[in-house]
């Protein structure tokens, strides 16, 4: 039987009826659905939730809220909302209704739940880039196809589908399983991909192995679950958002990579994958201070660029900054015979002079102990060895852990 409630967040003031419609049809489901109201002005329409509730839990107090300026006031009540959301424990699932402003206040505290907990925003902003409204988190996107103003043929039918989909998502919420095998964080691209295969396979028997697409949002999902308590290790096989961070690609981590292992402790076994690349769209939109650079097509959407000797050095430092907050068991291989699949003898990657200055500023940046250690390895990432290498490396420190 379902337990909690389905809360439906949206600004009254101007999206009441809508807010009314969904809650109402939710309930015809027979589960209990509440309106949270977070409008940033005063106004009459009525609330389970009323906006001065939700307002009350930003740090500095209701005032902080109800400013006066539009831009100011979404800014601090999607802070009070996510607080307000936060100090909830019946929260069954969250559906939200908005527009650009009203997404960009919601969808903060949906990422705050946790991953699982059904999250349904329906937008006007749905169609297009929806990543900084879903982040790491498994928010559902549904486009609203009119604006939200008002309800009408459209409206009901958009409305009452993504009703009757939260319902469901809520009631038919698979069993919690049985954790028989420990959660195992692994990264991947398409160029590391051989590796990680072996690695799943030789796992697959003990451990419940989890991968991570290393898109940006990938990397940032890893790590997210590891400060969930969900994991109980890493594998970090594919490190090439740093890549993109650094040298302005489309996929890149946040400064906070590696932060997760670092403020968990971890264990953690890391290394090179794909940092001989930058990641763009199609060809005609690598920037054009790059065009002179190797390049190459990956398929019509994607274009890599490979990576300099003094990229690679930037890259070695800024990774060694990091793993050196790690106080966990950390070790970090590099294979000396090629970070990806293109960085091997006639592929066009290959390039011994980058690898070894990424090798070199790890060694002279990493403050190596017991428990953080460099490891040399002459296989290419692809090697079936340097799978079997990661792996007795991982329960080495699984076992010292």
């Amino acid at each position: 039987m379902t337990t909690g409630r389905i809360y439906v967040a949206g600004t009254c003031d101007t999206k009441g009826a809508e807010l009314a419609y969904v809650r109402d049809l939710i309930a015809e489901q027979g589960l209990a659905a509440v309106v949270v109201d977070v409008s940033t002005r005063q106004h009459q329409q009525p609330a389970d939730v009323a906006a001065s509730a939700v307002a009350a839990c930003h740090p500095e107090g209701r005032d902080a809220v109800f400013t006066g300026d539009r831009g100011r006031s979404v800014a601090a009540m999607a802070v009070a909302f996510e607080r307000f959301l936060r100090s909830r424990d019946d929260v069954a699932g969250i559906i939200g209704l908005g527009g650009s402003g009203g997404t960009a206040l919601i969808s903060p505290a949906m990422r705050a739940l946790p991953i699982g907990r059904p999250k349904l925003m329906v937008s006007t902003v749905a169609s297009s880039n929806v990543a900084p409204y879903v982040g790491s988190s498994d928010i559902a996107m549904m486009y609203s196809v009119t604006d939200l103003a008002g309800l009408n043929r459209i409206s009901r039918i958009v409305l009452a589908n993504a009703a009757h989909a939260i319902a469901g998502m809520v009631a038919t919420a698979p069993p919690v399983a049985v954790a028989d095998k420990p959660a195992l964080g692994i990264t991947m691209f398409g160029v590391t991909t051989p590796c990680v295969n072996r690695l799943v396979e030789l796992l697959e028997p003990t451990h419940d192995c989890l991968v991570f697409h290393a898109t940006g949002t990938g990397g940032q999902s890893m790590e997210k679950l590891s400060e969930s308590g969900l994991l109980q290790g890493v594998i970090d096989v594919t490190t090439t958002e740093v890549c993109d961070l650094l040298m302005g690609g489309v996929f890149p981590c946040t400064e906070d990579r590696f932060g997760a292992i670092a403020r968990t402790g971890l264990p953690y076994v890391g290394s090179c994958g794909a940092l001989d690349m930058v990641n763009f769209g199609a060809i005609e939109t690598v920037p054009a201070h790059y065009k002179d650079r190797t390049l190459y097509v990956h398929n019509p959407q994607v274009t890599l660029m490979r990576t300099t000797v003094e990229e690679n050095a930037r890259m070695g430092r800024w990774i060694g900054e990091r793993l050196n907050r790690c106080d966990g068991l950390v070790r970090f291989l590099l294979p000396e015979g090629g970070v990806s699949v293109l960085d091997a003898p006639g592929m066009p990657f290959h390039d011994p002079a980058a690898d070894a200055a990424l090798f070199a500023a790890l060694e002279e940046t990493v403050v190596q102990t017991k428990r953080r250690r460099l490891i040399r390895a002459p296989h290419a990432i692809n090697d079936p060895a340097f799978a079997d290498a990661l792996l007795a490396e991982y329960r080495a420190v699984l076992e010292e852990a």
